[in-house]
């Protein structure tokens, strides 16, 4: 047949063999794996797992390490002076702080030991410490990084640039799904209120798919109205009416890919069908009224509020109980330049509780053994002071340092109550135990029983991987 259409067809085989060809010899065996990541739960586990499940807890901006997590008792005699050349060592420093004078600036915060490990933490978390047996503080991260956008990349994808794979959609395509009627990979960014300064923009790219199938995005819930956009069938259309158009729709695409052998056109059919089960599901998932009132007060009064943080920790453990595969919390306004102590007072203030609350409810509940917990921004604070005047530490700032910054995990199989790495007298640079952030992310997938080097995508002639082509380690020693 020689007809229209025929040659319509024809045109779509003849573009499809020019795409996958331009790709180079990659595509060949990306059109094998694409089909494989399509369908079920692959479970490719490498080993046993520790972990289930994931939830990142992404403080954007920066928090300072140095008023949070690594007590440093010795810059209290060394408040106000410069910053010893040999300590800096001329390294990169932002255009706010270039030229102008490095004055190191010890914390007003005060630390004290918690639990019975006896870990250092500051007065700004008082709910948090109490579970400072449950919590690793890992003291060394480090990155290269140096301003927000970039950073926050690195952190999310592996890759500064854009266009690479998400920490989620990595676990989604390498791992599947355990719950078929919601998300594998589900992102909840807090709505921030009046007051805060510096906020960035979040990108969708931080918890997009790259060059995986798109399959393996993360659906990002909204904090006002409908949690998922357009979940809500329109006036005059009822689920049945919903599933007669989506099956007809389905075998419209089925008989598109047999014509064009476009691999996202399954992608197409699985998450209209995830949509149309998310139309019961989402509604279940977030609806609270039946959360007892002494679990709500254990996340703090913001959790009435739709859209916070404290609203967002409880959804993350509902999420937890359902089996979504990785659930990550945005929590945006981390960035003082200036006025570090109020602004920092604020944000610890949104945050304590909540993260308390998480980890004391997946602990009740027994999922914290396998639910692996980790907080992170995407660098961390400089040890010397901007806007500090003579003799009033009440009110100063700190520049970007991603040199070494404090994250931490929980659960999950890693030990508690331990602090990982160390720091100089100065919070400068890393004196023992370093873990860049590629480490973090070889961890991460350690607990959940993927070997971080031998999980990859073919594009574009090279193997893709989270941790990209630079040696990483997992850190064992903080493994249980």
């Amino acid at each position: 047949m020689n007809g229209p259409f025929q040659q319509f067809c024809d045109t779509l085989n003849r573009r499809q063999f020019i795409k996958n060809a331009s790709m180079g010899l990659g595509a060949v065996a990306l059109g094998g794996m694409a089909r494989t990541a399509h369908g079920e739960a692959r479970s490719n586990y490498h080993f046993t797992p520790r972990a289930k499940r994931v939830i990142f807890l992404f403080m954007a901006g920066g928090p300072s390490q140095l008023d949070l997590f690594d007590y440093k008792p010795n810059l209290e005699r060394l408040h106000g002076q410069p910053l010893p050349a040999e300590i800096s060592k001329g390294q990169r420093v932002t255009t706010m702080t270039r030229g102008k004078k490095q004055e190191i600036c010890a914390s007003i915060f005060k630390f004290s030991p918690q639990g019975k490990s006896g870990l250092m933490m500051s007065e700004l978390l008082p709910h948090l410490s109490e579970h400072a047996d449950d919590i690793c503080l890992i003291k060394s991260t480090h990155t290269e990084a140096i301003n927000h956008d970039p950073a926050k990349t690195f952190f999310c994808t592996g890759s500064e640039m854009p266009g690479n794979a998400s920490m989620g959609a990595w676990l989604s395509y390498g791992l599947g799904t355990m719950n078929k009627d919601l998300p594998d990979f589900i992102v909840l960014s807090s709505a921030f209120w009046s007051g805060k300064v510096n906020v960035q923009a979040l990108y969708s790219r931080l918890w997009g798919t790259g060059f995986l199938p798109s399959k393996h995005q993360g659906v990002a819930f909204q904090s006002v109205g409908d949690p998922v956009l357009f979940l809500s069938n329109p006036p005059g259309v009822d689920r049945k009416a919903r599933r007669t158009m989506l099956d007809f729709v389905a075998k419209v695409n089925a008989e598109q890919e047999l014509v064009t052998g476009d691999p996202e056109l399954q992608t197409t059919i699985a998450q209209q069908e995830m949509a149309f089960r998310m139309q019961m599901s989402v509604p279940e998932l977030t609806d609270l009224s039946k959360e007892s009132q002494s679990t709500l007060d254990m996340y703090g009064p913001e959790v009435s509020k739709v859209g916070s943080f404290a609203r967002n920790c409880l959804l993350a453990r509902r999420m937890a109980e359902r089996d979504v595969r990785f659930i990550q919390l945005f929590h945006r306004g981390w960035d003082h330049h200036a006025r570090l102590p109020d602004n920092l007072r604020g944000q610890a203030r949104d945050v304590d509780q909540p993260i308390a609350g998480l980890l004391h409810d997946l602990k009740r509940r027994g999922l914290l053994d396998d639910t692996l917990v980790v907080f992170a921004g995407e660098f961390g604070r400089t040890t010397f002071a901007r806007g500090m005047k003579e003799g009033d530490r009440e009110d100063y700032g700190r520049d970007h340092h991603p040199r070494c910054f404090t994250t931490w995990m929980a659960g999950g199989g890693i030990k508690g109550g331990i602090s990982h790495g160390e720091t100089d007298d100065f919070c400068y640079n890393i004196v023992k135990d370093p873990v860049h952030v590629r480490d973090l992310h070889a961890t991460m997938m350690h607990q959940m029983g993927i070997d971080h080097d031998q999980l990859s995508f073919p594009y574009l002639g090279l193997d893709r991987k989270l941790t990209g082509v630079v040696a990483s380690n997992v850190v064992k020693k903080i493994i249980a």
